[in-house]
C-alpha cells in the first residue's frame, strides 16, 4: 500500500465499529489476511470462532477439564510425599487447554490455528473445521507460561515466546508438524514476538528492557536497549552513546500529548530528570523488514531500525496520564503504559492501544524517522491485543444471503476512490489486563470482547482532519 493511498486512510472520517463480547476478559483476538475467521479467547480458556462477514458466532472451543488429569494430580502429589515412583502424566491424551489461553496466532492462509497459555501447552487446531491437530508440550518444548504467539507471514512456521526466557521455532507443514530449534538471549520474561515475510523476528524481554532481532538462518541476534541511560554500561559496550549520534545528543522526543515538548535533542540534565524512566518493554510490532516500535510502561513509544543501537524517534506519554487521587498526596500522576501494537505491514501505519477508551493511530514520516498522530479511535476498556489487516474491497460489499455487519456504515466502498484499499482493525479488550489483575477498568462501558473497525478512506477532503469515530 502506498503512503499516499494510506494517508487518505488514516485521515478518515467514516469507520463503522463492531463489537463481539465474551463471557470472560479478552486476551486475544486475531484474523488472516482472508478475513472469514477471528478466533477469540479469554481467561476463562475457552476459543470462540466468529464469522467477520456476518458477526455471528461459528464455534467454540471448551476447556477441558478431565476428571482423570484431577485425580492423577491428586495421587501424584501423594506419591511424591511418600517417595513413591512419580505417576505417569496424563495432560499428552487432554485435547484442549486446562487454564487461561493468552496467546492466539492464524496462519495467513486460515488453515492453522495456534493457541497458547498458562498450561504450558502449545496447541495446533484446524481453523476451518475447529478440530485439534496436535499438542506440544513436555521435553523440548516450553518449561513456563507461553505469552506471545506469531506465525511467519505466508509460510506455516511458528515463533512462540515464554516466561522461561526462551523463544522456540515450529515448523507446521504436514510433512514435518513439529519443533525446530530454540533461541535464548532474553534475561527475563517475554511478553511480545513479531515477525512479517523475512526468516526472522522480534522479541522484547520486559525488564530486561531489551528488544531482540532474531536472524534465524545465521544463528544470531541484534541487542536493542530500551529503559535509562546508563553511561557505565555504554562504556562497557565500547563507548559512549554520544559516539552513535554524530550531533551528541539522544533520541529525537515527540511532543507530549499536552502539547509540552517533552525531553528535545539538547534538553538539559535538569530537564531531562523530569521524564519518566521505562522499566519495561512490554510489547512490538514490525513496521518493515528493519523497522518495529516497541512500548513499555513509561507510556513511550520508541521507533527503531535495525541499522542503530539506539530508538530514532521516541514518543513520550503517548497515552496520557493515569490521575489518582490520594488522601495523602494529593492527585498522583503515572503513565499510561502501553498495552498491545500494531502495524499495517509494510506501510506507514500503526496503531497502539492502553486504557484510556481509546486507541490511537500513527502515521510515519516519509523517511522512516519519526512519527504523529493522525486519529483515535474510541474503544472502552483495557486494550490487550491489536491488528490491522488489508482485505479485498469485496469483503466489505454486502452479499446475498449475508447480512453485513458493515451494512449500516455511511461509506460505501463503490464509492471509493480506485487506489483506496479499506483495512479492518481488530481489538481485543477486556476489564483486566491480560497477564494479572492489576487494573480494573469498568469506566465507559468498557466489556469483555472484540471490536472489529472499519477504516474506509474518505475522497472528501474537507473531512480529512476529523478524529476517527
Amino acid at each position: 500500500m502506498s503512503s499516499s493511498t494510506l494517508a487518505k486512510c488514516t485521515s478518515s472520517s467514516h469507520t463503522h465499529t463492531t463489537p463481539l463480547h465474551h463471557p470472560s476478559f479478552v486476551h486475544a483476538a486475531t484474523a488472516s489476511l482472508s478475513p472469514l475467521p477471528l478466533p477469540q479467547t479469554g481467561k476463562e480458556g475457552n476459543i470462540v470462532k466468529w464469522d467477520l462477514s456476518s458477526g455471528k458466532k461459528l464455534a467454540t472451543f471448551y476447556k477441558s477439564r478431565p476428571e482423570q488429569h484431577q485425580q492423577q494430580q491428586q495421587l501424584s502429589s501423594k506419591q511424591k510425599s511418600k517417595g513413591k515412583a512419580k505417576a505417569t502424566d496424563t495432560l499428552s491424551d487432554v485435547k484442549g487447554h486446562t487454564d487461561e489461553i493468552l496467546a492466539l496466532a492464524l496462519s495467513t492462509d486460515g488453515k492453522y490455528l495456534a493457541s497458547a497459555g498458562r498450561d504450558r501447552r502449545l496447541i495446533i487446531w484446524d481453523a476451518d473445521r475447529g478440530e485439534w491437530i496436535k499438542s506440544f508440550q513436555g521435553p523440548m518444548n516450553h518449561k513456563d507460561v507461553i505469552s506471545a504467539l506469531s506465525f511467519r507471514k505466508s509460510t506455516h512456521q511458528l515463533f512462540t515466546a515464554s516466561f522461561d526466557r526462551t523463544l522456540k521455532v515450529y515448523d507446521l507443514t504436514p510433512s514435518v508438524m513439529g519443533y525446530v530449534e530454540t533461541l535464548f538471549g532474553h534475561q527475563d520474561t517475554i511478553l511480545s514476538i513479531d515477525s512479517l515475510r523475512g526468516d526472522n523476528c522480534v522479541s522484547v524481554g520486559a525488564r530486561d528492557k531489551t528488544a531482540r532481532y532474531w536472524k534465524i538462518v545465521e544463528e544470531t541476534q541484534l541487542v536493542f536497549r530500551g529503559g535509562g541511560r546508563s553511561r557505565i554500561r555504554e562504556m562497557l559496550e565500547g563507548g559512549l552513546r554520544a559516539d552513535d549520534d554524530p550531533d551528541g545528543g539522544d533520541a529525537e522526543r515527540g511532543q507530549g500529548l499536552n502539547g509540552t515538548n517533552v525531553a528535545p535533542k539538547n534538553k538539559e540534565r535538569q530537564e531531562e530528570a523530569k521524564s519518566f524512566v521505562e522499566g519495561s518493554l512490554d510489547c512490538v510490532a514490525m513496521i518493515d523488514e528493519s523497522t518495529f516500535v516497541t512500548g513499555g510502561d513509561s507510556g513511550s513509544i520508541s521507533l527503531w531500525t535495525t541499522q542503530k543501537k539506539k530508538p530514532i524517534f521516541i514518543q513520550p506519554l503517548a497515552h496520557g496520564f493515569n490521575e489518582v487521587h490520594s488522601s495523602t498526596e494529593g492527585l498522583i500522576q503515572t503513565p499510561r503504559w502501553i498495552t498491545a501494537l500494531a502495524a499495517l505491514r509494510y506501510s506507514d501505519l500503526f496503531i497502539s492501544g492502553s486504557w484510556e477508551g481509546c486507541i490511537r493511530l500513527w502515521k510515519l514520516d516519509n523517511k522512516l524517522k519519526s512519527f504523529s498522530l493522525v486519529g483515535e479511535i474510541p474503544i472502552p476498556g483495557v486494550v490487550n491485543s491489536l491488528q490491522i489487516i488489508s482485505p479485498s474491497k469485496s469483503f466489505f460489499t454486502p452479499r446475498a444471503g449475508v447480512s453485513s455487519w458493515l451494512s449500516s456504515s455511511p461509506t460505501s466502498t463503490a464509492a471509493l476512490p480506485a487506489d483506496a484499499h479499506p483495512a479492518l482493525v481488530v481489538v481485543g479488550v477486556g476489564q483486566e489486563h491480560r497477564f494479572g489483575r492489576w487494573l480494573s477498568v469498568k469506566e465507559g462501558g468498557a466489556a469483555n470482547g472484540a471490536y472489529v473497525v472499519g477504516l474506509l478512506p474518505s475522497s472528501d477532503s474537507s473531512v480529512s482532519s476529523r478524529t476517527l469515530s
